[in-house]
């Protein structure tokens, strides 16, 4: 089989690859999106997206303690009913006690996150990230990532369940003693809510936030002045609908992010759950320490509960249809008179890989590379080192492109030379062809002959490009995945590398580099495959017009290397068989 047809063969693979995967896609997102509203026709009127939802209620949202790894008494379900969403407000004008929904929401500031808290559970309903915008061209707006409201539920639960647990029967209302927390110029933020009963049992249910993390210490403080000892188990729980998540990234054509559930366990260290997984197989295992995460492109939220207790993690979908993905921490008993305090961890920011795998192991986990992880990590690695230095990520993507051009450049060589050669005996070839028009095994042979004689590997062009396709697949996972490049600038009009280019300049560009790159290898000596090889730059800058622009201007820039590579070494071979 000779080079072209290899390469042809190779490409059409690529685009039908492409086409089915985008069809995929589509098919999961449009029955992702017809199940939720099967699941939410009998539910709760959503018919303004702007209305907040007020009724979402299932028996089913809390877990029961009867799972904990500690002896608990099971609890039943009870219904949970969330208060309804309120939209952060980034004003600094303080709206008082009572803000919200007629006091049930309290709002928190940070440098880093802006929360919307509800006093009917302690329930956070919504989390917006103000180092990162929902549009590039609204900088006044931030990223929200958790809300509850008729566009979309997405909130993080937590309680005591269990025995005496305050959210076994309903769930507990707290009181605050002000509406509005901003952490200032102060390096840390505490946010106190208080419960209590008749029967001398106090509980404070704590945030604690600190500058420049997205990590949020959720302590519940129990005080037990009761004449009986006090039992119960502390549960957290990540609750989501189906709907795509937003990422304020650009869409690709080709392999698309994760959304659904993860957590780690012994055997699998990073555990993934679709929506439709959750549905069809509810999950439940325990581990000693560990996470349960909430996964989306670029951004993530996870519970993180005490690492050196063994803890039961679960995921399920209720009957109104919302995935639930969460933990259940031992039981704890305080003694009469006595204090005693439970607490777990929530993140809620981008998927940085770095600060994730300080949290909790294999939580960097969730910035998911695929099988080649152990190809993508380095490449990573490298292109945040070379950033350090540069200061763009643009700029970065090209020093990295032609490093990775460097290692490979002998294998390219050889299959440029193999190319060149294939090109300077081409009109031998075609001699051969029309010598044996009628007899394809003597034409075999033949061919065999002159590539013996001339020294030609025909499969050496298609060989090393094998090589360096799993760098290239690598390349693409981790330039997809990593947040870095989100509403990242590059130069001129490029102002955000993670979307597509707005003007189509560089798909045009890597067009017609592939375009010259064509003239440069031996031309099919089918007629047919020839025209298909004359399309293919036209249908390949189709498909690039909506990758993203840092994913572009790789390949753009490979391909001006390759075709200056190519270039030089065809001449130089050319001209040493004009000599000859």
């Amino acid at each position: 089989m000779d080079i072209q047809r290899t390469l042809l063969i190779g490409a059409i693979m690529l685009l039908s690859f492409m086409l089915l995967t985008e069809w995929v896609n589509f098919k999961a997102v449009k029955d992702d999106v017809i199940s939720t509203e099967t699941r939410l026709t009998a539910g709760p009127d959503t018919q303004s997206s702007n209305k907040p939802i007020t009724g979402m209620t299932d028996t089913g949202d809390l877990p029961s303690a009867a799972a904990a790894p500690a002896v608990a008494e099971p609890t039943i379900g009870i219904e949970d009913i969330p208060a309804v969403g309120a939209a952060v407000d980034t004003s600094t004008e303080d709206t008082g006690s009572g803000s919200g929904n007629n006091g049930n929401i309290i709002q928190v500031y940070t440098d880093s996150l802006q929360l919307a808290i509800d006093l009917k559970g302690g329930d956070i309903v919504e989390v917006a990230l103000p180092k990162f915008l929902a549009d590039i061209d609204d900088p006044d707006t931030p990223f929200v990532l958790l809300e509850n409201n008729s566009r979309r539920v997405y909130v993080a639960q937590s309680g005591l369940i269990g025995k005496n647990g305050i959210d076994s029967k309903a769930r507990a209302n707290y009181q605050s003693t002000a509406s509005r927390y901003e952490m200032g110029a102060a390096d840390t933020l505490e946010v106190d809510l208080t419960w209590s009963n008749d029967a001398g049992i106090e509980v404070t249910k704590r945030f604690r936030f600190l500058r420049d993390s997205y990590v949020v210490d959720v302590d519940f403080i129990i005080n037990n002045q009761s004449s009986e000892a006090w039992q119960g188990n502390l549960f957290g729980q990540i609750k989501r609908d189906s709907s795509a998540a937003d990422s304020g990234g650009g869409g690709s054509m080709g392999m698309q992010p994760f959304l659904g559930a993860a957590t780690t366990m012994p055997d699998d260290r990073f555990k993934k759950f679709s929506f439709e997984d959750m549905q069809d197989d509810p999950f439940r295992e325990q581990n000693i320490g560990g996470w349960i995460a909430m996964i989306q492109h670029y951004f993530l939220s996870a519970w993180i509960p005490n690492p050196e207790k063994t803890h039961t993690y679960s995921t399920r979908v209720t009957n109104s249809g919302f995935n639930i993905a969460g933990f259940t921490s031992p039981a704890v008993v305080v003694a009469p008179g006595a204090q005693q305090e439970v607490s777990a961890r929530f993140y809620a920011g981008p998927k940085d890989q770095y600060s994730l795998q300080e949290i909790s192991p294999f939580l960097e986990l969730s910035v998911d590379y695929g099988w080649l992880w152990w190809v993508a990590q380095p490449l990573f690695w490298l292109l945040t080192k070379i950033f350090a230095v540069v200061g763009n990520w643009g700029v970065a993507i090209i020093l990295l492109t032609v490093l990775i051009k460097a290692v490979f450049f002998k294998l390219s060589a050889t299959s440029y030379k193999s190319m060149a050669n294939m090109r300077r005996v081409q009109p031998k070839m075609a001699d051969i062809r029309e010598q044996y028009a009628d007899d394809k095994q003597k034409q075999s042979q033949a061919m065999m002959e002159l590539y013996k004689k001339e020294k030609i590997n025909p499969m050496g062009g298609c060989l090393p490009i094998l090589v360096q396709m799993p760098v290239f697949i690598a390349l693409y996972w981790m330039l997809m995945e990593s947040v870095e490049l989100r509403h990242a600038p590059f130069m001129l009009w490029i102002d955000d590398l993670s979307v597509m280019d707005p003007y189509f300049v560089l798909p045009l560009m890597m067009g017609a580099s592939m375009f010259f790159m064509q003239k440069l290898n031996p031309p099919p000596p089918d007629p047919m495959q020839a025209k298909i090889m004359q399309w293919l730059p036209v249908i390949f800058t189709f498909f690039f017009l909506w990758f993203p622009a840092g994913l572009v201007l790789y390949w753009v820039v490979n391909n001006l290397l390759s075709m200056a590579q190519q270039y030089v070494i065809t001449r130089q071979i050319e001209n040493a068989g004009a000599k000859a």
